[in-house]
């Protein structure tokens, strides 16, 4: 099979078990002992403002990832709507992010296994470190070699945890004494002032929720599974820790808790000694409750190693870095060259910075802060500049207030940090920025929604706004992108002959997509255990579809999609690989099976790019007749005119049909359009009378005829029928119809003619 997508596999539980599974590991079995230390009974309230911070995050997260359901989550939005500067900081932040919290997790799994065995000192490393550093190795290891069921262990885990976590709290509220709780000090010794540099420690708790996101692409029914996940992670995390951190202070006075394995110390003090005869209950409870421990800091670091590799496919995939990053390893289908880049980041922070691991945590989040800062910025940007591609599920409520509100408190909390991780943290945004005028800049092609928002608008901004903007645009040029949905063997050397004149002609590349429309009563997953047919029939017609782009020197890229639906999914496709020309057979147009519910209003209002519908099993335009009213879907004929010029030297006639009595003024309108779009060596022809019935009678002496769209919808003038259409089918020559996307209102298109 060729080059794939991500197939869309994971259903809600396994969703928020991805959040619930990295939130409830460290920041429950590790911090707060060390936060109590900090801040007295009150850092209870530093948990749950922590919570509220990252709930109004998971809002915007939520809209984001319901109108965009991409690998890559954070970085994927920051990327899309403010650019690949912003973009390789979100990307790079995220990424050294998740490796400070995967060693932090890996400090905790240390603590824990130190309880367990007596491990020894090595060199400057004590023997948490060395715990740790076997830990991140084995957990580096697990992902390197990858493996099937780990979305099934990682369930088993998270309700394993909530079943310990469940007892803990229930054995816990009958030993909960007040007077313990407030009994060094009331319940902010150290002031209430203390609540927010309590936050900024644990807030690495609640980093999990928004890795939901970075799988968003495979998740089933995302408009309505992705919100839920989000908040209810939060939700159920915020108030698992406010119950079960009470219950230990409330068990344990906050001085006497220990600070490297707080929840075995206050379980062997909630659970009574022995219940009847059954006596070492205490200490069993303890047992379990470090064996909890263990899975949940493993959890949470494989999660996090995870999610790293995910968001360097990402990247790799916006040429932010190097594909070779991204190297998918022969045997074991990973990406073993990210993956062992993170574990040697992991094993390095370690080795350096193991022995406080306070600083490990405040760094993974602040960095964290930023990206979810920069997030909430970009949803605003998306929203203001109307993208006409973003269309959430899911919108966050007292917009624009909500986002406002969660970037001030993701970067408010940032000043609670201590300055040496806000020093290390920006000293990677600062790396990110040299990273991609070094690199990224000369590489990625895309710029963000907020740079085209102010080209388009320049004349509204300050000039210091436009020239910034040019100034970190990115210089990456690979040419325009020529996707084709190839579905029948009888069109398809046609559709990539076309579409290899055009990539040769701008420099680009040719972009072929096999689209497998799947029945409504089966699912993607079954359909795709059906690899071996699919295969035969995909590696027939793109096999095809690479020889043919091979004739004409331009590059080829191969993609097979399993969908339930048709057109639909051309649209989501152009989009995805944000082509800039999609050229498709007049029969693929109506597409056999499948659904379109959004046809018509796709059709209508959102063409994501240039269409070029040809209607012909063979293409030889020697000669190509080519009739205008002007327009910009005929500007997009006139560019297909040029192109077939210089790659074929086809002979072109431009046609205007008038009114009689309007043939000198035919004359000086086919004059000028021939000027501006730089074919004034064409033939030029005016003809009187009706447009159809002249281009049906010219149209037969020629090899094409080329057609911009003159009016509402061409597009979905072939899908619904047209009479004006229905004449042209009439011709024995090749038609190719043009329609570029418009700025007119759905109204306009709908009713109004140009």
């Amino acid at each position: 099979m060729t080059e794939e997508e991500l197939a869309k596999d994971l259903g809600l539980i396994s969703a928020m078990t991805i959040g619930i599974g990295t939130m409830i590991g460290a920041g429950i079995f590790v911090l707060p002992g060390v936060a109590a230390h900090a801040a007295g009974p009150v850092v209870v309230l530093s948990f749950v403002v922590g919570g509220v911070i990252a709930m109004v995050n998971a809002l915007s997260i939520s809209e984001l990832g319901t109108a965009m359901p991409k690998a890559g989550g954070g970085y994927y939005y920051i990327n899309k709507a403010l650019g690949p500067l912003f973009g390789s900081i979100a990307g790079m932040g995220d990424w050294m992010g998740l490796a400070f919290a995967s060693a932090f997790y890996s400090i905790g799994f240390g603590q824990y296994l130190a309880v367990f065995v007596s491990l020894p000192e090595f060199g400057f490393l004590n023997q948490i470190q060395v715990g740790a550093l076997v830990a991140g190795l084995v957990f580096v290891g697990v992902n390197y070699i990858g493996a099937k069921e780990t979305g099934g262990v990682q369930t088993v885990i998270v309700f394993l945890l909530l079943g310990i976590l469940t007892l803990f709290s229930i054995a816990g509220f009958f030993s909960f004494d007040y007077a313990t709780l407030i009994s060094e000090g009331g319940l902010a010794p150290f002031g209430f002032g203390q609540i927010l540099p309590g936050t900024a420690l644990v807030f690495v708790s609640f980093l999990g929720y928004a890795k939901i996101a970075t799988v968003g692409e495979e998740l089933r029914n995302p408009g309505r599974n992705l919100p839920i996940a989000l908040i209810g992670s939060v939700a159920i995390v915020t108030v698992i820790y406010a119950i079960v951190v009470s219950i230990m202070l409330g068990v344990v006075p906050w001085p006497d808790l220990s600070t490297d394995a707080p929840v075995a110390q206050a379980a062997e003090v909630a659970f009574p000694s022995a219940i009847g005869p059954i006596t070492g209950v205490a200490g069993a409870a303890a047992a379990v409750m470090t064996v909890g421990a263990l899975l949940a800091t493993a959890s949470s670091a494989n999660a996090s190693i995870l999610a790293s590799a995910r968001i360097n496919f990402a990247m790799g995939r916006d040429k932010i870095v190097t594909d070779w990053l991204n190297e998918v390893h022969p045997n074991f289908s990973t990406p073993y060259r990210s993956i062992l880049v993170t574990g040697l980041l992991i094993v390095v922070f370690i080795a350096l910075l193991g022995r406080e691991i306070e600083i490990l945590a405040k760094a993974a989040s602040v960095l964290h802060l930023i990206v979810y800062a920069l997030m909430n910025v970009a949803l605003i940007v998306f929203r203001e500049a109307e993208t006409p591609e973003y269309d959430p599920d899911f919108t966050v409520p007292f917009y624009p207030y909500t986002p406002i509100l969660g970037t001030v408190l993701s970067l408010g909390l940032v000043a609670f940090m201590d300055n040496y991780e806000i020093a290390l943290a920006g000293a990677f945004v600062a790396g990110a920025v040299i990273w991609y005028f070094l690199y990224a800049r000369d590489n990625t092609t895309q710029e963000g929604v907020l740079s085209d928002f102010i080209a388009s608008r320049e004349e509204q901004f300050p000039d210091q706004v436009v020239d910034a903007a040019n100034a970190v645009a990115p210089n990456g040029d690979e040419g325009p992108t020529i996707m084709v949905p190839v579905m029948n063997p009888r069109t398809e050397t046609a559709l990539i002959t076309l579409a290899s004149i055009l990539a040769r002609q701008q420099g680009g590349r040719v972009l072929a997509t096999h689209i497998v429309t799947v029945p409504d009563q089966t699912s993607l997953q079954a359909a795709a255990r059906n690899r071996e047919q699919i295969d035969a029939r995909s590696s027939e017609l793109l096999s095809a579809a690479t020889e043919d782009a091979a004739q004409f020197g331009v590059p080829i890229e191969t993609r097979t999609i399993l969908s339930h639906r048709g057109l639909e999914e051309v649209f989501d496709a152009a989009r995805d690989h944000d082509a800039d020309t999609v050229v498709m057979g007049y029969g693929g147009a109506r597409f056999a099976g499948g659904r379109a519910e959004r046809a018509l209003d796709e059709l209508t209002h959102d063409l994501p790019c240039d269409f070029l519908v040809l209607d012909a099993e063979e293409f030889d335009p020697a000669t190509v007749l080519l009739p205008t009213t002007g327009g910009r879907s005929s500007e997009l004929s006139a560019d297909v005119a040029r192109a077939l010029q210089a790659a074929v030297d086809s002979s072109i006639s431009l046609l205007h049909v008038v009114d009689a009595g309007e043939e000198t003024a035919g004359e000086k309108f086919l004059t000028e359009w021939a000027t501006e779009n730089d074919l004034t060596d064409a033939e030029q022809i005016v003809e009187t009378g009706s447009p159809s019935s002249v281009i049906a009678r010219l149209g037969g002496e020629y090899d094409l005829v080329v057609l911009g769209a003159t009016e509402r919808g061409l597009l979905s003038r072939v899908i619904q029928g047209s009479p004006a259409l229905r004449s042209l089918e009439s011709l024995d020559v090749p038609v190719l119809l043009a329609e570029r996307p418009s700025s007119r209102s759905l109204w306009s298109r709908l009713f109004r003619r140009t």
